[in-house]
Parts: structure tokens; C-alpha cells; sequence
């Protein structure tokens, strides 16, 4: 499909372009374009099958060696140990796929069909048909509410504005002329073209079609999106990475101890067995299964915060998110027009609306004279402010209509709060003639009869409106031109107003008399959210550092970000799309002035692909907010794509790897918290898990080298791995409670998920609780004189109860033993409590005890397990009260 130009369209297309504005393209004109440019629909992203759902459940290198360890156990005939390793698999991929498949049946919910109807102009008659029957060449028919099918061209306009905010970011409509905008002008400035995908606020007009389907704007963006790719999560790698690390071990042990037995003459299926024992031992059978449910319960947790989580790795990503990209329209600001600032009688004001549940909307002044709110001059501000205005403002207890454009809707309500009854006030004012607001006069006017007086307003331009007015002097003007460019540099849009009320009837042209009266200034602004600010700190707390980009001006951006406390009052740096394509990512300065920035404005999303990869490449965790389809290639790009669902688009919403149902900044500093806990949570569990593990590895090894028998067998290491440690670590897994966690900075994300402390800690409690097994098997055994079997199964309660005591040595160094995030879990009981009771049955349960070869066991071998159990907790304990962790 041809690109377009964006000057001199019609010459440069010929034909195609040049169509009659009163006739349109015939219907035969109209399908042979349809051939030949295809329709006006974008390329629909096939969704990931059930199959591919499932299939990534299981690709991990940790089910890898579980399926080798069950294919090795049915070689050897052992289909017991087989088949439970089958099910712990089967587990696994099961409940990440029901987690999934319900976040893609949430997200279908969301997505919206692009059906919407156009009206064109075929064979000189307007009719209405699909969006994607619209061609190139077709003369669209325009009305305020309506959604542009596809880019075009502007022919007419009056009056026309367009809502751009999801492709541009700005959240002020933009009017649109006849006029060519510069050649390269951003698309934010293109005031001679339409974009699909955007809606008309006000006005009407026709417009030809210029590009359709993937040719336009929002086309060249699907594009982006499903060319951005995706790397694997930080969990989903350190796991892998830590899988690896136990392969190695692994197969070290194994080697080690079949060498050690072949040297000592012992039989190869016995080796083979041991080897397979101490394999199961090394690899934490349920690591992959707690892992799972960690995240889901999670997810389950974060949509009980209307968050909807598309991924279960997402989690734990945003946990390590340490640099956040966040728009600025519909994330941190409200997305909608408010009026701010006020300039009556030469006074300042700021003011802002506030909202009763209980009645209407009232004025609150934040900065200035409380007493010009009851002015006469503030009441004329408003009442011309309602007049001079076309938008419907109606509201019920349940709901508020609105419809026109946002700025007039804005000074409906700022009249409203001001105590006008707009009814009233309609029904008092007739309206006899207006003046359509163009890009010539630069200003409305209303003319309207009141009993036996005729009432001109005016509103627009400061340089336009003052120019009608009667002033004491020419300084007096200059002052509010002066009073007008500040607010402008504030980042606010500015209208004056201007009124005169006489008995005589004004001329045909009312608006070129001279002699109005000045009323004012009026400044606007799209108010920042209520829960940003607290959100921010959060962040800034947690050591995240949050960046705005954003389409939108400099000065409202800056504005903005000072509102919210993302910058200092006096901050000043504002990098624009401009100065980023001048920019050299390998220089230092450029860099460095990269990293110093927090606001970037006028950017596109191609300049946001590369802003996420430039702090991505210097090892950072990126997550991106946003709504609107422009911010879609980038919420891919990231690490953490968090999309509006409320007033997000579709788009932006599917590209995500979640979404806020309630478009709430502060759910993502809930979901970064909760991503932290899952993290913390994950670690606890894989050094409890490994230095369960790895306590059994060393019982296995050091019994054979000592040559003093074999105290566990191979299925009963397997029953201890997937029983009772599987259910201690769920209980860990699924914890909440540790508020410390946000007042700290982001772990490295270069740093594997156990650190070299962590390993220590596995290694000490293993060798503890090791020592306490082995002597109590060696005490049995030697001193006691029971048998072997009798000494196996004391060995098999005590290393259980050891382990499912370990848990409580897992607790934040900050917290006391008594009163921590261990004990405050009510799971860690339930698991406790139900480990115990699996444990009495394996006792006094002939089936389990067959199954497992045990021996039923008298008090003297209970006092024993006790013993061993609760030896190395109060070693473990003893310790850290003499040397505490930080």
C-alpha cells in the first residue's frame, strides 16, 4: 500500500485523491479500490492457542529433570517413584494453565471489535457502512461523537475538533483547518489531516481518505507492537539459572558415588539406585509447583485489586521493577479538562472543583482571595463562560451526561460550581446569532437576548478578545497579554473573556465592535489524579524511579510532573522527540542527561521503543504505563507492560502484561509490593527447599562413605520432597505480611535469585540438621542395637520433623521469633498441622507403612525423632541470638 505524503496529497495521487466532494467514488470505483488496497481493517494478532498455554507451563529446565527422573525410576522398575513424579508435573502445568487461560478469558472481555460505522459519500448520497469498507479516495461525512474510520484529508471544517489523546498523548482536542501544516510537523500538529481511530468532539466537516488498514497511523503502530519482542522474565531466567546449578550438583553426586562404588565392588543396579536417590534428593520436586502457586495466588490477590494479570511471571517482574515509564493523560492525570486558573478584577486565582457525593459541584480556592468567589466580576466569568459555549452538561444522582467539547464542558461545570443554574440561565438568555470559532478570528461570540437588552460574549485569543476592549490604558493590556504568556509557560491553556450588554441591537457583525468590557483570563488544565502524589512518594521510597513520557507540550508535562511531585518546584530539564533524534546514545553527556531526566515530551512511540531499550541495556528493570494506542509498542517492549483498562484502549490493553480495571496509579505501587513479597516469598522457600534437599544429599553421602548403611531409601526421600516440604513451602510461598520490604531499594536485577549469604545459610542449616539426623541413626543403631529397618524409619520421622521445623528459621532478621512474617501465617500452621498428621499416618497406617518400608516405632524411638527435630531449630536459634541478622 503507497504511502502518503502529508503536503499536496491531491497532486501527488492524482486521481486517486481527487475525488468531487458533492458526488463521492461510485459504488464500482469504491470495490475495484477495495481490491486493490484491501479493507480498512488492521491485522488481527492470532491468540495464543491452549496448547501453547499448556506447552509453556512445562518448558522450564527444573520439569526437564523431573521427567528424567521419572523416565530413570520406571527403567528401574520403580513405577511407584515414577508416577508421583508424573503428578507433580502434571500439578505444576495444570494450575498455571487455569491461571492463564482464566487472565485471557478476563482480557477477551476486554477487547472491543472494530465495527464501527461510517458515513460516506457514494454516488452522491450519504450512506453509512462498515469502517472497513472505507476506501482511499472516499469522501467521509463528519459529525461531532463520531470515530474517524481512517486517515484522511481535511476539505471542510466548521467548527471541527478531534479528541487525538490516544494516539498523541495530549488531552486538549485539536482543531483542524484546511490549512497545510509544516512538512514535519509531529502528528500531534498535523491540523490538516484525521486520524483513524480518533473521535470528533465538536464541529463537522468532510475529509477525503488518504491511507486505510496497516497504511495508517494507528496501522504503523500494530505494526511496532507485534515487532516489539519479549524476553523471559527475570524469575523465569534465575530459576533456569538456579536449575542449572542443581543439574551440576547432580550429576556430581551422582558421579562421585557411582565411581566411589565401583571402586569398592559395589553391584551397578545398586549404584543406580543410589545415584537415582540422590538425584530425587538434589532437585526440589515441588520447586517448580510452590513457584507456580506463589505467583497465582498473587495474581488471585492483585484481582481482588481490580488488576488483571495476563502472565503469572508479571508478578514477580514488577517486584524488581526499579525504572517505571508512565504517561501522562489517563495514568497520572485525570484525562479530562478542568479549569485551574482564574484572572479576575487583576486578581490571581487557582481554584479547583470539587465533586459532593451528596450535591453539586463547589468552587474551592487553593491559592488567592477567598473573597472574589462571591464577586460580581467572578459571576460574569462564568455566566459568559456558559453561554458562549455549545456543550451539554446534565446530571442525575446516578450518572453525568457530557457531550461537546471538553473545554466548554469544563466551563459548564466550573459555571456550575460557581452557583449558576445553567437551566435558568438558558431560559433567560435567547440566543440570536453567533460567530463560529476559526483559526482567522481566533474567538467565539454569542449574541443573546435578555428581556429587553442584547448580551455579546466573547471568548478566545487574549490577543484577539482584548483587542475588542475598552482599557484605561495600554499598559492595562499588556499586563493580562504578560499574565497570559506565564500561564501558558505553566502549562495551562488560556481563554479570555469579554462581554458588553446594551438595549440596542447590535450589528450583523457584532464581534467587530470595540467597545467590550474585559472580564478575564480563564487557565486549563487536565488536573492531575487524587492518588498520584502518595503513589509517587511510594515509589520514590521504594527506591523506583519513575519517568514521564509523554506526546503532550513541554510546559504542561513539566506542569504536571511538578504537581505530582515527580520533579523538584525548581526543576527545569524537559527533553523533547526533537532533541532525542539529535541525540547520541554513545556519548556520555547525552547519556548522562538521559539518566537525569524525568520528564520527556512531543515523543513518539518509535523514541519510546528506544528509551525502554536504552535503561534495559544498562541491566534495569523497565515497566511502562499507559492507554492509549501510541503507548502499545512500548508496554511490549517492556519488561512490565501495565495498560488502563478503564479508559484504555483495546490496543494497549492486549499488547500488556496487565491491566488496572480501575486505572488506578496506586494499584501498580500494590502490585509492585505484592511483586516483592512473591520474590521474598520465592527465595524463602528455595533455601528452605535446598537446605531440606540438600540435608538429605548429606545423609545419603556421608552414610555411604562412612560405609554405616543407607537411613533413607529412594522413595521415602521422594514422600519427604513432595509431602512434607511441599507443604511448608506453599505455606511460604503464599505469605504476605512484611511491610519492610517497600521502604527498601530494588534488588539487583543482576543478581541471582540466592545470593552468596543465602547459599551459606542453605549449607549451615543442611550440615545442622545432618548432624543431628546421622547421630541419632548412629546412637540407634550402635548404642541402642536396633535394626537396620528400625534405624531407617527413625531416621525418616526425624529428618521430617527437622525439616518441617526448619521453617521457622526463616524469618526476617528485623522480627523477633515469636512475632515475625513466619508466625503470623496462619498457612505455615495448617501445613505444620497437616504434615504431622500425614506423618502419624505413615505410623499407624499398615498400607502407608508397607508402601514406604517402615517399621512402627515404641516411646524411646518417638523421644529420639523429638530430639532430632528440635535440635537444630534451637541450634539455629541460639545462634542468631548471638550473632542477629541484619
Amino acid at each position: 500500500m503507497p504511502q502518503i505524503p502529508r503536503q499536496n496529497i491531491p497532486d501527488e495521487l492524482g486521481k486517486l485523491t481527487l475525488t468531487d466532494s458533492k458526488t463521492g467514488l461510485s459504488s464500482q470505483e469504491a470495490d475495484l479500490r477495495i481490491q486493490q488496497f484491501g479493507l480498512n481493517e488492521l491485522e488481527q494478532v492470532k491468540p495464543e492457542s491452549i496448547w501453547s498455554i499448556l506447552l509453556r507451563q512445562v518448558n522450564s529446565v527444573i520439569v526437564w529433570i523431573l521427567a528424567a527422573a521419572a523416565v530413570v525410576s520406571f527403567f528401574l522398575g520403580d513405577t511407584l517413584e515414577g508416577y508421583a513424579v508424573i503428578a507433580v508435573i502434571l500439578i505444576n502445568a495444570l494450575t498455571g494453565f487455569v491461571l492463564e487461560y482464566n487472565a485471557r478469558q478476563s482480557m477477551e472481555a476486554l477487547r472491543k471489535l472494530d465495527t464501527t460505522p461510517a458515513r460516506v459519500l457514494r454516488n452522491k448520497l450519504i450512506v453509512e457502512i462498515l469502517s472497513e469498507q472505507v476506501t482511499i479516495g472516499d469522501i467521509l461525512i463528519l459529525e461531532a461523537g463520531d470515530l474517524i474510520p481512517a486517515d484522511a484529508k481535511v476539505l471542510e471544517v466548521n467548527q471541527l475538533t478531534v479528541d487525538e489523546s490516544a494516539l498523541t498523548g495530549e488531552s486538549v482536542p485539536s482543531g483542524k483547518t484546511t490549512e497545510p501544516s509544516l512538512e514535519d510537523a509531529s502528528l500531534g500538529d498535523r491540523h490538516d489531516q484525521l486520524f483513524k481511530g480518533t473521535a470528533i468532539t465538536n464541529g463537522n466537516g468532510k475529509a477525503v481518505v488518504i491511507n486505510v488498514g496497516q497504511a495508517t497511523e494507528l496501522g504503523k503502530i500494530a505494526t511496532m507492537v507485534s515487532e516489539a519482542t519479549r524476553t523471559a522474565t527475570p524469575l523465569e531466567a534465575k530459576l533456569d539459572s538456579l536449575a542449572k546449578v542443581l543439574i551440576w550438583v547432580t550429576l556430581g553426586m551422582a558421579s562421585l558415588f557411582f565411581v566411589v562404588g565401583l571402586i569398592r565392588g559395589q553391584q551397578i543396579k545398586q549404584l543406580i539406585e543410589t545415584a537415582v536417590a540422590l538425584a530425587i534428593a538434589a532437585i526440589p520436586e515441588g520447586m517448580s509447583v510452590v513457584a507456580t502457586v506463589a505467583l497465582a495466588y498473587g495474581m488471585l490477590r492483585l484481582a481482588e485489586k481490580k488488576v488483571i494479570v495476563k502472565r503469572l511471571s508479571a508478578v514477580e517482574t514488577l517486584g524488581g521493577t526499579n525504572v517505571i515509564f508512565t504517561d501522562k493523560t489517563g495514568t497520572l492525570t485525570e484525562n479530562k479538562i478542568e479549569v485551574q486558573a482564574l484572572r479576575v478584577s487583576g486578581n490571581d486565582l487557582t481554584v479547583s472543583l470539587q465533586a459532593n457525593a451528596h450535591g453539586p459541584l463547589t468552587l474551592e480556592v487553593t491559592k488567592g482571595d477567598q473573597q472574589l468567589l462571591h464577586s460580581p466580576d467572578l459571576e460574569m466569568l462564568a455566566r459568559i463562560g456558559a453561554l458562549v459555549n455549545n456543550a451539554q452538561l446534565s446530571s442525575t444522582k446516578s450518572e453525568r451526561k457530557e457531550l461537546g467539547d471538553p473545554v466548554e464542558i469544563a466551563l459548564l461545570a466550573y459555571a456550575r460550581a460557581a452557583g449558576i443554574d445553567l437551566h435558568k440561565l438558558h431560559h433567560d438568555y435567547n440566543r440570536q446569532a453567533e460567530q463560529a470559532f476559526s483559526s482567522d478570528t481566533r474567538m467565539m461570540a454569542t449574541l443573546d437576548r435578555v428581556g429587553t437588552d442584547y448580551f455579546i460574549g466573547v471568548k478566545g485569543a487574549v490577543e484577539e478578545v482584548s483587542a475588542l476592549c475598552n482599557w484605561d490604558s495600554q499598559e492595562d493590556r499588556e499586563k493580562e497579554l504578560e499574565i497570559s504568556e506565564q500561564m501558558a509557560a505553566e502549562g495551562l491553556r488560556t481563554l479570555a473573556f469579554a462581554y458588553r450588554q446594551s438595549r440596542d441591537k447590535p450589528e450583523a457583525d457584532f464581534t467587530k465592535t470595540k467597545k467590550l468590557t474585559y472580564a478575564g483570563l480563564i487557565g486549563f488544565l487536565d488536573p492531575p489524579r487524587k492518588e498520584v502524589v502518595k503513589s509517587l512518594n511510594a515509589c520514590h521510597e521504594a527506591g523506583i524511579k519513575v519517568i514521564m513520557v509523554t506526546g503532550d507540550h513541554p510546559a504542561t508535562s513539566l506542569k504536571i510532573a511538578k504537581q505530582v511531585n515527580l520533579v523538584e518546584a525548581d526543576e527545569q530539564l524537559v527533553l523533547t522527540g526533537k532533541d532525542l533524534e539529535s541525540f547520541d546514545f554513545s556519548s556520555s553527556q547525552d547519556q548522562e542527561r538521559m539518566m537525569e531526566c524525568r520528564v520527556f515530551a512531543r515523543v513518539n512511540p518509535a523514541q519510546k521503543l528506544d528509551m525502554i531499550d536504552f535503561y534495559q541495556k544498562h541491566g534495569d528493570i523497565v515497566g511502562m504505563t499507559g492507554d492509549g494506542v501510541n503507548d502499545a509498542p512500548a508496554l511490549k517492549k517492556s519488561d512490565i507492560g501495565i495498560a488502563m483498562g478503564l479508559r484504555g484502549t483495546a490496543v494497549a490493553a492486549e499488547a500488556a502484561d496487565m491491566v488496572l480495571k480501575d486505572d488506578s496509579f496506586a494499584s501498580i505501587v500494590h502490585a509492585i509490593e505484592q511483586g516483592r513479597v512473591i520474590f521474598e516469598n520465592i527465595r524463602k522457600f528455595i533455601v528452605f527447599l535446598l537446605s531440606c534437599n540438600m540435608s538429605e544429599i548429606f545423609v545419603v553421602t556421608f552414610a555411604g562413605f562412612l560405609n554405616v548403611g543407607s537411613p533413607l531409601l529412594p522413595l521415602q526421600i521422594l514422600f519427604i520432597n513432595i509431602i512434607t516440604d511441599v507443604f511448608p513451602a506453599l505455606a511460604l510461598g503464599v505469605g504476605k505480611d512484611n511491610k519492610n520490604l517497600m521502604k527498601s531499594q530494588p534488588r539487583n536485577p543482576k543478581q541471582p535469585i540466592l545470593q552468596i549469604s543465602d547459599w551459606k545459610r542453605v549449607v549451615f542449616y543442611a550440615l545442622v540438621m545432618t548432624a543431628s539426623v546421622l547421630g541419632v541413626y548412629w546412637y540407634a543403631t550402635d548404642q541402642l542395637g536396633l535394626s537396620a529397618g528400625e534405624g531407617n524409619t527413625i531416621t525418616f520421622y526425624a529428618l521430617s520433623l527437622a525439616q518441617l521445623l526448619h521453617v521457622f528459621n526463616l524469618y526476617s532478621g528485623k522480627f523477633r521469633f515469636f512475632n515475625n512474617e513466619i508466625t503470623r501465617n496462619k498457612f505455615i500452621w495448617m501445613a505444620l498441622v497437616l504434615c504431622l498428621l500425614i506423618m502419624l499416618l505413615t505410623n499407624y497406617v499398615p498400607f502407608f507403612r508397607q508402601i514406604l518400608l517402615l517399621q512402627k516405632l515404641d516411646l524411646q524411638a518417638l523421644e529420639l525423632i523429638l530430639a532430632a527435630g528440635f535440635i537444630p531449630l534451637l541450634v539455629n536459634q541460639a545462634l542468631r541470638a548471638l550473632f542477629p541478622v541484619k
